[in-house]
């Protein structure tokens, strides 16, 4: 947040030392007007060197934390407090310079160390809130927002992170209220994030109304918007919960933009043969126990060595983890860069000279597209981590398959489309193998058919709900098993339940569980229901891991062609629909022929050995491929093409 600066006091008359003082610091306002901050710093740091006025120390370490060097900032705000210990905007600016460093443990402690005594301004009590959510010390973040917000209550920023904070608590309706607050109050360049971003929560708490007209305002806006802005979006928002591919590619090239307006790229590197092998690097936050290191795990550790030097550049959490573990000994190289900003992890990819980055995280939470947007590769690759397009022209190739990224669609990317000749997503073969469990141990009925819809509940529309609750009118003998994903979700879902004439005992709600048991518990499933627009992706492959089959509904954007892409790998095209009234009709025939489910279910079971959807070190072989294929036209000097499967 913007912080009111005290000024100096006036010379005194006859003061010739005060009078050189407030001299730097006049010059040194000018430089920060021209947003020069380093020598600004410098300015201000020399009139508290002629005359220790607090205002100007202050002054120093607000240049210092806007030029970039927070570690100076930190040692300017210590002498400061030690010196004026009550001092209040000492602790908030050195908890701005904290949080720079990615120390909000630290800036939280620096702010909560001010004397008892000491008035707090509405800066203080945001700051902590922003530290200690950081933290994700949720109840103490929500607690300090709301002093600040009792300061100044039309203070929209505050509103929405106070609505991150509950969404982080899982009390997703409470947030979307806040950053509803928020919007009305105004939220300027954000308004189209924070949009997606209600929209998203509308969703979660499975508030389809309420949704349905966020979503409505939100494509308006979108419409609105210039084609050639830089703005805030929410691209996510749009590849999962919209059905035009062409909406969502006009989200994310303005998103695409917004990121690069404030980056200086690296000089361009172009592609040059050289000896040895090709450098790859994989670029995530998620090398922990996370979706994507379950699926990357085996294709990693089996790239070929002999032929591809493999990076992986992490800018995520350590959890200490197995899966940590397991994916940094995947690799030869393993750069834990978490601690760093976007460009000091370009600079660090470049002096690595990587030949081809690739992605895998793209435009959402955490994202990494500041990296890509410095262009430290000479090819830079989407893959995995985004169900769509970047939008970026610093992505060269999206990867995908036959499937999900058709030759076809090829209008809805701003990158190349490179296809593998099997599934786009990697699977593992060396994850545990499915382990019978009895019903009971997960508090599910023996004696009824199991509908399985483990999803995320923002995936749960009201259309998809309407024809699960048709399938339940038709089949009286099956309960629907879903997730209880939020505080919110379960009341909600059983009150729409009822509203469609589904009691309440055809509902089973499933807690949140360690992967190992989510495994077991998945296999005691009849039927996995994909939901739409946005496919289980990561689950649908678990589903059929453990021998259940999945039906899915197919359409027109990426994150609804993901289910389609593992049936036909898999060989089970007969359970991809194409239209609604057929997907309820081949789950109500897969209901009623229980013979049919247990030759699918043997089929799928077989396939764990054989399918090339499974075959981790096939895949690597495949996408390895695809990595000398580009780097082959780089080198050539020929620019980025569609690459089809062979």
């Amino acid at each position: 947040m913007a912080l009111h600066l005290p000024d100096p006091a006036p010379p005194r008359a006859g003061s010739a030392v005060h009078d050189r003082a407030h001299r730097s610091w006049l010059a040194g306002q000018s430089l920060a007007d021209r947003t020069n901050w380093s020598h600004a710093a410098e300015k201000f740091d020399q009139a508290f060197r002629l005359h220790p006025d607090e205002a100007y120390g202050l002054a120093a370490a607000h240049a210092l934390i806007c030029a970039g060097q927070p570690k100076a900032a930190v040692s300017r705000t210590g002498a400061l407090r030690r010196r004026y210990p009550g001092l209040a905007l000492a602790y908030t600016l050195e908890s701005h310079a904290l949080l720079e460093m990615g120390r909000p443990s630290d800036a939280a402690d620096c702010l909560l160390a001010l004397p008892c005594d000491v008035p707090r301004e509405r800066a203080h009590w945001h700051s902590l809130g922003m530290s200690l959510q950081r933290c994700k010390r949720h109840d103490e973040a929500i607690s300090a927002f709301m002093h600040a917000l009792a300061l100044k209550m039309d203070d929209a920023v505050v509103h929405f992170y106070l609505g991150m904070s509950f969404k982080d608590k899982g009390m997703k309706a409470e947030a979307a209220e806040c950053v509803r607050t928020a919007l009305l109050i105004g939220l300027g360049a954000s308004e189209l994030s924070a949009r997606a971003q209600l929209v998203f929560l509308e969703r979660e708490a499975c508030r389809w109304e309420a949704a349905a007209q966020e979503m409505h305002r939100l494509q308006d806006a979108l419409r609105a918007a210039p084609a050639d802005m830089a703005v805030e979006t929410g691209p996510f928002v749009h590849a999962v919960l919209g059905d035009d591919p062409l909406e969502l590619l006009k989200a994310a090239r303005l998103y695409a933009l917004r990121v690069a307006s404030f980056v200086n790229p690296l000089p361009r590197r172009t592609a040059q043969a050289h000896s040895g092998r090709l450098r790859i690097a994989y670029l995530s936050a998620d090398f922990h126990q996370h979706a994507t290191s379950q699926l990357m795990a085996q294709m990693l550790e089996s790239h070929d060595r002999s032929r591809f030097e493999v990076t992986l550049i992490s800018a995520g959490p350590d959890d200490a983890s197995p899966m940590r573990e397991r994916i940094r000994a995947s690799s030869e190289h393993f750069e834990d860069l978490a601690q760093l900003k976007p460009a000091a992890i370009a600079q660090r990819i470049r002096e690595l000279k990587i030949d081809i980055l690739i992605d895998a995280k793209g435009a959402t939470y955490g994202t990494l597209m500041p990296v890509t947007a410095h262009r430290a590769a000479p090819l830079q690759v989407s893959w995995l981590g985004f169900p769509g397009t970047t939008g970026a022209s610093y992505v060269d190739y999206f990867i995908g398959d036959r499937v999900v990224t058709p030759l076809a669609l090829a209008d809805h990317y701003s990158e190349k489309i490179a296809q593998m000749p099997h599934c786009y997503q990697s699977n593992d073969s060396q994850r545990l193998r499915p382990l019978a469990s009895d019903r009971a141990e997960w508090d599910a009925p023996a004696d009824k058919l199991l509908l399985c819809a483990f999803h995320q509940s923002y995936k749960i529309s009201a259309d998809v709900f309407d024809h699960w609750c048709s399938i339940l009118r038709r089949v009286p003998n099956a309960v629907l098993w879903l997730l209880r994903w939020n505080t919110n979700v379960q009341d909600t879902l059983l009150a729409a339940a009822r509203a469609r004439g589904i009691a309440a005992d055809r509902l089973l709600f499933a807690p949140l569980l360690p992967h190992d048991e989510h495994m077991r518990r998945l296999g005691c499933a009849d039927i996995y229901l994909d939901a739409w627009p946005c496919n289980a992706h990561t689950t649908a492959g678990e589903a059929l891991w453990v021998g259940v089959p999945v039906v899915t509904l197919t359409g027109e954007i990426f994150a609804q062609r993901v289910a389609a892409s593992l049936l036909e790998t898999i060989g089970l095209p007969q359970l991809i629909c194409h239209d609604s009234e057929r997907y309820v009709e081949e789950v109500i025939a897969l209901a009623n022929d229980p013979a049919r489910r247990g030759a699918l279910r043997q089929q799928i079971e077989a396939q764990r050995d054989t399918s090339t959807l499974f075959d981790g070190v096939r895949f690597a072989r495949d996408i390895e491929a695809l990595y000398e294929c580009m780097w082959a036209r780089a080198v050539a000097g020929l620019p980025p093409e569609h690459l089809p499967a062979a």
